[in-house]
């Protein structure tokens, strides 16, 4: 009782202190944001790997429209929808939650499993080392195949009995190649590892013992017992252990567990999740990177989810705003150099070379590929081979030679011996999809600038300058 008294005093100790040296940097919607806050986000966008690094005043733009786009999003109630906070806990969980145990928990259950295992092995009559050479057999193998098998397993029995070296023999005969590659030798095998009538015969066998030839339903084995021993030592396994316990995900059985008993032992009990809330509020207070890691994701996914509805995907769906939005600054699209926009195509019959033009000309471009595909490459039956867009020199070595005359020669198709292109040579965009992406680009830029403009005006920020300067000064 006395401990727990003690920490929590420690805690609102510390927490006084440090809201003392942490002065309000500057408030956003009636909301105070302190010094630490701001300078954490700096710093975290502004390491020295970082390209293009602002000054602690440009930054600070850039850090209050996030703050405000926040605002946006808490205002249209983003936070309630059941997709955030699930997303969200699942993050929180994920800092949270690994700090509910220590390393002794962890040190424990690895101890619980080897033991477990040892005691297994052990009574199964330990580990064995084997080696062999084995001679496949199909399941349903013919007499003569038998005879065959069973003819040339003998022979190496026999070889060996006369003092050939069964590494070396292993090599040169073993069907099965990937331990023949080792002289025969597999890795350290327990009961249940490999079929019975192998494991039999390693068990009974003494260390430097070889086995008669024996028969299996993989085919015919000798088989050298190369070594036999009890479990190994805790510290030659425990890495592996380790690993298999955060790979298993038996890391988070632990924590559940210690949850759970945590829960039921507070007075009045309570539930792991309060538990969890508790120790997350612990950590918070006593490191504020882990409450302002925390705060980061939580806004993070608000941001992207208000940004995605009020511009990104707002934009892309906006065609009419596209449209006109490119028709108000089209000279700030022009080309270098002019463009051809259509097909470079490849036909069999020299008449689908018409046929093609007449099939699109009186289509949208954006239609030309479905009614292409349709009329002339329907069923598995290919008349054209096609590639369509906007191509600027070097794009394609066809357009090249028929449009911008630059010499290319054409690549030849295979089955397809006629070429041909059809469209137009433009030499300044004329749609909004000739330039669609760059748009697309823009489009989403402006309505962001005009949404902060809103934003600005209708949340009220104010900035403490004396406290601006003290950034990563005090």
């Amino acid at each position: 009782m006395k401990s727990t008294l003690l920490f929590a005093a420690l805690l609102l100790w510390s927490g006084t202190a440090f809201a003392q040296n942490d002065p309000t940097i500057m408030t956003i919607n009636g909301k105070p944001v302190s010094r630490s806050e701001f300078e954490y986000s700096y710093n975290k966008n502004n390491t020295e790997s970082v390209i293009d690094k602002k000054s602690v005043e440009e930054y600070v733009d850039l850090f209050v429209n996030y703050k405000l786009k926040v605002e946006a999003a808490l205002d249209a109630k983003l936070d309630t929808m059941r997709s955030f906070q699930q997303e969200f806990a699942t993050y929180r969980d994920q800092q949270v939650r690994p700090s509910v145990i220590t390393n002794a928990d962890v040190e424990g259950m690895a101890r619980n499993i080897y033991n477990e295992t040892r005691q297994r092995v052990d009574k199964g009559g330990g580990l064995v080392k084997p080696a062999h050479i084995l001679v496949l057999m199909k399941q349903k193998a013919s007499q003569a195949e038998i005879a065959m098998a069973k003819q040339r397993i003998d022979s190496v029995y026999n070889a060996l009995l006369k003092g050939a070296d069964f590494a070396e023999l292993a090599r040169k005969v073993s069907d099965d190649k990937g331990s023949a590659a080792n002289g025969g030798e597999l890795p350290w095998l327990e009961r249940g590892q490999a079929l019975k009538e192998f494991e039999d015969q390693a068990y009974a066998l003494k260390k430097g013992e070889m086995s008669k030839p024996f028969e299996s339903p993989a085919g015919w084995h000798i088989l050298l017992l190369k070594d036999k021993r009890n479990f190994f030592p805790y510290d030659s396994v425990r890495a592996d252990i380790v690993k298999f316990i955060d790979q298993r995900g038996l890391r988070e059985a632990i924590i559940d567990k210690r949850l759970d008993s945590l829960a039921k032992a507070a007075k009045p009990a309570t539930t792991p999740a309060a538990v969890l809330a508790q120790r997350q509020a612990e950590l918070e207070a006593s490191d504020p990177a882990v409450k302002y890691l925390i705060q980061e994701y939580h806004d993070g996914l608000l941001l992207y989810e208000i940004s995605n509805r009020t511009v990104w995907d707002k934009a892309s769906k906006d065609e009419a705003g596209l449209k006109a939005y490119f028709a108000r600054n089209k000279k700030r699209y022009k080309w270098a150099e002019p463009r051809f926009k259509g097909i470079a195509y490849h036909v069999k019959d020299k008449r689908d070379v018409k046929n093609v033009r007449n099939a699109v000309k009186r289509l949208p471009f954006v239609q030309w590929a479905e009614r292409l595909r349709k009329t002339f490459n329907n069923d598995s039956i290919l008349r054209i081979r096609v590639e369509k867009g906007i191509f600027k020199k070097g794009d394609n070595s066809l357009v090249d030679n028929k449009v911008f005359k630059t010499g290319a020669t054409a690549r030849p198709v295979k089955d397809f011996p006629i070429d041909a292109v059809y469209g137009k040579k433009l030499k300044t965009p004329q749609e909004v999809d000739d330039v669609r992406s760059q748009v697309l680009v823009d489009y989403q830029e402006s309505l962001e600038k005009k949404w902060v403009e809103e934003l600005r005006r209708k949340y009220p920020v104010e900035i403490d300058q004396n406290v601006l300067k003290t950034v990563n000064k005090h």
